[in-house]
C-alpha cells in the first residue's frame, strides 16, 4: 500500500469534488406556516417538483434535513442515459410488453426533457453528450456486451458501435477489458452546477427552501397535513416524498421499499498535460460489466479523472475506500500510479425490489422514488411528472406510476440485505477474474 503522503494530496479532503464548484447551500429562512405543498428532499425530484408546481401557481415550501443540494444528487457521478439501462436489467422481466414499452418510452423522454429543460432554462450545468463505453470483464463478457448492443439499437434507436479488444485503445486507452460496446446517446453533466441551477429555478418559479429542518413525523389533520421539522410545524394541502436514498425511517411504508446503498467515489489532482488524451482520448462516461463495476469519467473540464466502485463488502470510511479505489483505477489505467487522489466521497443511492422507479401515493402522502442508481434524468423527469399531476394537469400517472411498489431487495433484513448481496457479487467477479488470470 503506498504511504498516505504519496496517495494523498496535500489539499485531500472528504467530498464530492463538484462542491469545488457549487457548494451545498444553508438556507435557514423562516419556514411559512401554510403552503399548498411541502417537498420533503432537495434533490432533483424534488427540486424539479417544486419548480413545475410552483409555475401552476402553489405556494411550494422544500425542506431538507441537511443543508440545500449536500444529499445525492450531487454525489453522483453526473452520468446520463435514457431508457438505455431499463432495457438491459432485470427490471423488464415480469412486465407486460404494453408497459415495458411505455416505461422505456418515458425513460428515453426522461433525457430529452433533462436536455430541453437545461437549454430552455439556460441551465448552468456543463451537460456534455459523449457517449458512454462498457467495457468487457472477459471474453464471454464481450459476446454479452454485444447481444445488448443489439437489443438496445433495436429497442431505443441508439447509435452502438461494437469496439474489439484491438480497437478498444482508440476509446479507453488499456488493455484491462477485452473489448466493449460504445454507445453514442449517452451524456453526463456537473452535478453540483446543475443543482444550483435548479435551485435558482425553483426559486424563480416561486417555491422557498428551508435547510436542516429534517421531517420528523407527517400528521394526518383532516383533509390537509401538519409537518413537523426540526425548526417547526408547516401546513400542508399535499405532501410529497422525494428523499431516495436518505428516506430513512421517515414512512414505514417508503423505508421497507427502499434499499439505501453506498456509492464511494474519488478525483485525481489535474493530470499531466496529454495523459487524458491518452486515456480517454473521447472524454467518455465508461463503466463496465462486473457486478461490482468500474465507472468513471473525465471531470467536465477534463483536466482530472474521476472514479467509482464499491471498495468492499461492507461500508467503509472515505479515506480507506480511497486506498481501494486508487488501486482499483490503476488496473484499469498503470499510468495513474503516481497521480494523487484531491477528493474522496460516498452518497446513497435508492434501490427497488425490480429496479424500477415508482412515482404514487400511500395514505395521502405522495412518493416518488428509487433511482436505482440512474437517477440524474429520470429523477428530474419525475419530479415534473407527479408535480403536474398534483396539479391536475396530468390526469394519468404514467407507467412509473403503476403497478405494486414492491418490498426492498429480497425480503432480507435490511441491516443484512447490502452486505449479503456486495459478498455474492465479489465472489461472482472473483470467478471471472480467474477466468481471466487462465487466458493471460
Amino acid at each position: 500500500m503506498r504511504a498516505d503522503a504519496l496517495l494523498f494530496h496535500d489539499d485531500f479532503r472528504i467530498a464530492p469534488y463538484w462542491w469545488d464548484a457549487a457548494p451545498p447551500e444553508t438556507s435557514r429562512v423562516a419556514l411559512p406556516s401554510s403552503v399548498d405543498l411541502v417537498v420533503v428532499g432537495s434533490g432533483y425530484c424534488g427540486l424539479s417538483a417544486a419548480a413545475e408546481a410552483a409555475r401552476q401557481g402553489a405556494s411550494v415550501a422544500v425542506l431538507d434535513a441537511a443543508e440545500i443540494g449536500a444529499g445525492g444528487s450531487t454525489r453522483s457521478g453526473g452520468m446520463l442515459s435514457s431508457g438505455q439501462k431499463m432495457a438491459l436489467t432485470d427490471a423488464i422481466r415480469g412486465v407486460s410488453a404494453e408497459r415495458l414499452s411505455r416505461l422505456m418510452a418515458e425513460s428515453m423522454a426522461s433525457f430529452e426533457y433533462l436536455k430541453h429543460l437545461i437549454t430552455s432554462e439556460s441551465l448552468d450545468a456543463d451537460l456534455q453528450i459523449p457517449g458512454r463505453f462498457f467495457g468487457a470483464f472477459t471474453p464471454g463478457h464481450f459476446e454479452r456486451l454485444r447481444q445488448q448492443g443489439e437489443l438496445l439499437r433495436e429497442k431505443t434507436g441508439v447509435t452502438v458501435h461494437v469496439v474489439t479488444r484491438a480497437e478498444q485503445r482508440a476509446v479507453v486507452g488499456s488493455d484491462y477489458y477485452y473489448g466493449g460496446i460504445l454507445v453514442d446517446e449517452y451524456g453526463g453533466l456537473h452535478t453540483a452546477k446543475y443543482h444550483r441551477a435548479l435551485r435558482g429555478l425553483a426559486r424563480r418559479c416561486g417555491a422557498s427552501l428551508h435547510s436542516h429542518a429534517a421531517v420528523e413525523r407527517i400528521e394526518r389533520t383532516g383533509a390537509r397535513f401538519a409537518v413537523h421539522t426540526a425548526r417547526g410545524k408547516v401546513d400542508a394541502k399535499r405532501v410529497l416524498v422525494a428523499t431516495n436514498g436518505y428516506t430513512g425511517n421517515l414512512s414505514p411504508f417508503l423505508s421497507r421499499r427502499v434499499l439505501p446503498v453506498a456509492s464511494y467515489q474519488i478525483a485525481t489532482e489535474p493530470l499531466p498535460p496529454g495523459l487524458m488524451d491518452v486515456l480517454n482520448p473521447g472524454r467518455r462516461m465508461i463503466s463496465d460489466s462486473k457486478r461490482n463495476l468500474f465507472y468513471t469519467r473525465p471531470s467536465p473540464d477534463g483536466t482530472r479523472m474521476l472514479f467509482g466502485s464499491r471498495p468492499s463488502f461492507r461500508e467503509v470510511g472515505e479515506r480507506e475506500a480511497a486506498r481501494i479505489l486508487h488501486a482499483k483505477m490503476v488496473q484499469l489505467w498503470p499510468a495513474l500510479r503516481d497521480v494523487r487522489i484531491t477528493h474522496a466521497w460516498k452518497g446513497y443511492v435508492a434501490m427497488t425490489g425490480d429496479k424500477l422507479a415508482h412515482i404514487g401515493e400511500h395514505d395521502g402522502v405522495f412518493y416518488a422514488l428509487g433511482c436505482n442508481g440512474n437517477g440524474v434524468a429520470l429523477m428530474t423527469y419525475l419530479g415534473q411528472r407527479i408535480a403536474r399531476t398534483l396539479s391536475g394537469l396530468d390526469t394519468a400517472p404514467g407507467a412509473f406510476g403503476e403497478g405494486p411498489f414492491p418490498l426492498s431487495p429480497g425480503g432480507i433484513a435490511r441491516s443484512l440485505s447490502v452486505p449479503v448481496g456486495a459478498v455474492l457479487y465479489q465472489l461472482d467477479d472473483c470467478w471471472n477474474g480467474r477466468v481471466r488470470g487462465a487466458l493471460f
